[in-house]
């Protein structure tokens, strides 16, 4: 009787030694994959579309001020009244006369403006910087989705464990309790085998908070819907190979947002260096009017004087003085020039540090993979023997406890690894745009 109850222990713990069974997930469509996460996410996103709305602003700034450096037309269209008394002009002695109508087009023109065209260049460069900070906004989401994605994996792998293992806890405990009814063993076996039951439960709803937790916070960023019913793909057995850290270096440097936004940057200074320069240089410009100007609204007066025709005139502006002010901002475009380019240089070195960093992250990760995969054997085998020899009478049951939480505690890391592996390689692809 006694080697019979041990036997059913032995198979049951067995069981729980060998895997648990997959995490019943919750309905809800098909399986939501990463790529599938990432495309929504980039739609959906709030950062990432108020990322792209000041990428868009920036190309209508372009656009108005390269409009600016163009001649415009202009239509103009005015009727003055005074009240007359009797002389030419009317009360008013600075109008033409009582009745004055002017209707014409305007064509306006700078023929020199160092300031302008400087604005349209610089305006040119800000679109630039914008344009490379969405992509910066893009891939820091990316880092994000991939983190939370696969935090919820595991999360959902450590809950169907958590309740494997709650299953068995209870089964030796009614185990545990059948045979103290047979005088087989002693009360002690019976109260940890509790304690143990009860651990398990706390454990259970420990887990089922993480993996609530995670899928909300994963919906948020994903769905324009609150969902909290929705399924992931479980791929992390999927190991990715790790790319040479050579390759890596080359392609971050040449697709790296960060340092195009920084570069953008110092450019877009040093065309303000030019937009406060033109305030103390002259600009030139010019204006063309054709229409009419007349106490009468028509072409000619009664006299048959021509009233319709064209007024060409020409403009010089001068800065002279102006306490200071111009040369105040000429200086302050060389300060912003020389903070750009220290700028630029961190994020050129940080780019560096990041790649190395991550890379090396990326392989201790990968290494331990391994590691914590054979430790998961070693606890799953450790588990096997430790039975065997309590059906034999050789261990207490505080053993059996122990080499079952060890073997919890090594699928749980190794669920971990997995994770962080997978993380710490998106890192890498978020760094050269692969992902």
């Amino acid at each position: 009787m006694h080697g019979l109850h041990h036997s059913r222990v032995a198979a049951v713990l067995i069981t729980f030694a060998l895997g648990a069974p997959a995490y019943a997930q919750p309905a809800g469509g098909p399986p939501l994959t990463l790529q599938d996460a990432l495309a929504q996410a980039r739609a959906n996103s709030q950062l990432f579309r108020q990322a792209q709305l000041a990428a868009n602003l920036a190309t209508e700034d372009r656009k108005q001020a390269r409009a600016a450096l163009i001649p415009s037309l202009n239509g103009f269209t005015q009727f003055i009244y005074t009240e007359p008394n009797g002389t030419p002009s009317g009360i008013w002695v600075p109008n033409d006369g009582p009745r004055v109508y002017a209707m014409w087009v305007n064509v306006h023109g700078d023929v020199f403006s160092l300031g302008k065209w400087s604005e349209y260049r610089s305006t040119a460069a800000a679109e630039a910087v914008a344009r490379a900070k969405a992509d910066v906004a893009a891939r820091g989401l990316v880092a994000t989705i991939v983190s939370d994605y696969y935090t919820l994996v595991a999360a959902e792998r450590k809950l169907a464990s958590a309740r494997q293992a709650l299953r068995e806890a209870q089964e030796f405990l009614d185990i545990a309790q059948r045979e103290e009814a047979g005088g087989e063993v002693a009360h002690s076996d019976v109260v940890k085998a509790q304690i143990q039951v009860n651990q398990r439960v706390r454990d259970e709803q420990e887990a089922e908070l993480a993996v609530l937790k995670h899928r909300l916070g994963l919906s948020v960023l994903v769905f324009t819907d609150f969902r909290d019913q929705f399924t992931v793909v479980d791929d992390l057995q999927q190991i990715p190979p790790l790319p040479a850290l050579t390759d890596v270096k080359t392609q971050a440097i040449s697709s790296s947002p960060d340092v195009r936004a920084a570069e953008a940057s110092v450019q877009q200074e040093t065309l303000g260096v030019g937009v406060a320069r033109g305030g103390v240089l002259p600009s030139l410009s010019f204006d063309y009017f054709y229409g009419i100007n007349a106490n009468q609204f028509a072409t000619t007066d009664p006299e048959g004087h021509n009233l319709l025709g064209s007024v060409a005139q020409i403009q010089l502006n001068v800065p002279i003085f102006n306490w200071g002010a111009a040369q105040s901002k000429l200086r302050q475009a060389h300060l912003r020039v020389g903070a750009a380019k220290a700028e630029l240089t961190l994020a050129q070195r940080q780019l560096q540090a990041n790649v190395s960093t991550f890379h090396r992250e990326a392989e201790v990760a990968r290494d331990q993979v391994a590691s914590l995969r054979q430790s998961l054997d070693l606890a799953a085998e450790s588990l096997r023997l430790t039975l065997l020899r309590y059906q034999a009478g050789e261990v207490s049951v505080l053993e059996v406890v122990d080499a079952q939480t060890t073997l919890i505690q090594m699928r749980n890391a190794y669920d971990d690894g997995l994770v962080r592996y997978r993380v710490a390689l998106a890192a890498l692809q978020t760094l050269t745009g692969t992902l």
